[in-house]
C-alpha cells in the first residue's frame, strides 16, 4: 500500500486527450503463449523488464495489470505519472471447461479506490451456447454499478465467442463486434463511467457508430504482418470516439524483439497532432 500512496499521480487524459496503455494481464488467465512459444510470458523477471522498457517512454500513459503485476511495478517505482488500470476478472482460465464462467478473481472496486488505481477493466465474452456466460454478465453488471458509484472509469472488453474444436474463439466480424458492444453497453445500473475496449476489425466506422462511449482499441494479432497492423491502428485511431490504444503482447513481445521500437511506433500513432480527440 505504501508504494501506491507514494506514487505521483496524473490526470486520466493528457493535453491531447489520448491514451496509450500497455497491457500485461494475460498470465493470470493462464495465457502465456506468444506465437508458437507456449511459455513465452512465463518468466516474470523478463516480463517486468519488458514492462520497464515500455514505461520509461513518457508517451506511454499507463499500464493494465492484475494485482501481482501492478504490485511488482509499484515496488520497483515504475508507476509515477502513469495511469493504472486494474484487471478484474481472470477466472475464465484459458482452455478450461469453465472458461466462459469468467469469475472476478483480480482487482475489486474498493481496493482500487483505496490504492488510487485510476481505471478498471473487465473481459466480457458472450457465448450464447454456454451457460457460463450468464454469471459473467451478472458479475460484470455489478462491477459497472460499483465503479460508477465510486467514480471509477471502467472499460469493458466485449466479444461474441464460441467453442470451436475444444477452445474459445472470438468472432471478429463487424456484426459480431457490434452485437457485443450493444450487450456490454447495457450492463450495470449506471453507464456514466463505462468505456469500451474493442478490437480493430473490418468496417470500423460502422463499429464505432454502435457506441457513444469513449473507446480504446486493443492490439490484435500482429505476428503475420506488423506493418498492416500498424496501418489498421492508424486508420481506426482517426475515428470519432476512439481515445487511444491498449496493447499487450504486440508491444512487449514484438517479432523483432525491439520493445522500445514497437512502443515508439504505437506512441507516434496515438500521440500525433493530427489525431482526432474524443
Amino acid at each position: 500500500m505504501g508504494a501506491y500512496a507514494a506514487r505521483r499521480r496524473r490526470p486520466l487524459l493528457g493535453a491531447d486527450g489520448r491514451l496509450l496503455i500497455v497491457a500485461a494481464d494475460h498470465p493470470a488467465r493462464g495465457s502465456l503463449a506468444i506465437g508458437s512459444d507456449s511459455m513465452a510470458m512465463a518468466d516474470r523477471y523478463d516480463l517486468l523488464d519488458r514492462l520497464a522498457t515500455a514505461l520509461r517512454d513518457p508517451r506511454v500513459d499507463g499500464v493494465l495489470g492484475t494485482p501481482d503485476i501492478l504490485d511488482d511495478l509499484a515496488a520497483l517505482g515504475l508507476l509515477d505519472d502513469k495511469v493504472l488500470v486494474g484487471s478484474m476478472n481472470r477466472g475464465g482460465l484459458r482452455g478450461a471447461e469453465f472458461e466462459m464462467d469468467d469469475r472476478y478473481t483480480g482487482h475489486d472496486v474498493e481496493t482500487m479506490v483505496d490504492r488510487g488505481i485510476d481505471f478498471a477493466k473487465t473481459l466480457v465474452r458472450v457465448n450464447l451456447a454456454d451457460a457460463g456466460t450468464a454469471p459473467t454478465l451478472e458479475a460484470t453488471a455489478r462491477a459497472v454499478t460499483a465503479a460508477a458509484r465510486a467514480g471509477l472509469p471502467i472499460m469493458l472488453e466485449p466479444f461474441i465467442s464460441e467453442w470451436r474444436d475444444g477452445r474459445i474463439v472470438n468472432d471478429l466480424s463487424p456484426d459480431a463486434v457490434i452485437s457485443s458492444v450493444a450487450i456490454a453497453s447495457g450492463l450495470g445500473a449506471d453507464s456514466s463511467r463505462t468505456w469500451m475496449k474493442l478490437p480493430v476489425v473490418d468496417d470500423m466506422e460502422r463499429v464505432m457508430a454502435a457506441t457513444t462511449m469513449p473507446t480504446l482499441l486493443l492490439g490484435g494479432d500482429g505476428a503475420g504482418d506488423p506493418e498492416a497492423m500498424y496501418a489498421s491502428w492508424e486508420r481506426a485511431l482517426a475515428l470519432p470516439g476512439v481515445v487511444g490504444l491498449t496493447v499487450g503482447r504486440n508491444l512487449l513481445y514484438p517479432a523483432d524483439g525491439d520493445v522500445a521500437g514497437a512502443v515508439d511506433t504505437a506512441a507516434r500513432l496515438v500521440h500525433t497532432t493530427d489525431s482526432v480527440s474524443a
